[in-house]
């Protein structure tokens, strides 16, 4: 069992910046790759970005692509989206994700959630 609890949400205006984190508790963190996905009001859930096991071959999803980072430090269990030039289109619910997938993308096929975070980027 992994328990994934993520921070860093919040309001912040159109250009702005976040960094949202989460920490994993449980089972050995380094097994799995990681994700974020967001959820907007009646939107399927998305991924947004994800990374393996070693920190290696980061998948960008093609919106947020050249502003949003993602990495992650094994040694503190905790895997971080930065999020830069912040869209109004970018307001949602992010989640973390633990997946034994190579590189989580699918939402069908992840193994475990954090409750989300919300992220609201006023114009």
């Amino acid at each position: 069992q992994v328990q994934l609890v993520e921070s860093g949400g919040g309001l912040v205006q159109a250009g702005g910046s976040l960094r949202l984190s989460c920490a994993a508790s449980g089972r050995s963190f380094n097994t799995y790759a990681m994700g974020w996905f967001r959820q907007a009001p009646g939107k399927e859930r998305e991924s947004v970005a994800a990374i393996n096991r070693r920190g290696g071959s980061p998948y960008y999803a093609d919106s947020i692509k050249g502003r949003f980072t993602i990495s992650r430090d094994n040694a503190k269990n905790t895997v971080y989206l930065q999020m830069n030039s912040l869209k109004p289109e970018d307001t949602a619910v992010y989640y973390c994700a633990a997946s034994t997938d190579y590189t989580p993308v699918v939402v069908t096929r992840i193994n475990y959630w954090g409750q989300g975070t919300q992220v609201t980027v006023s114009s």
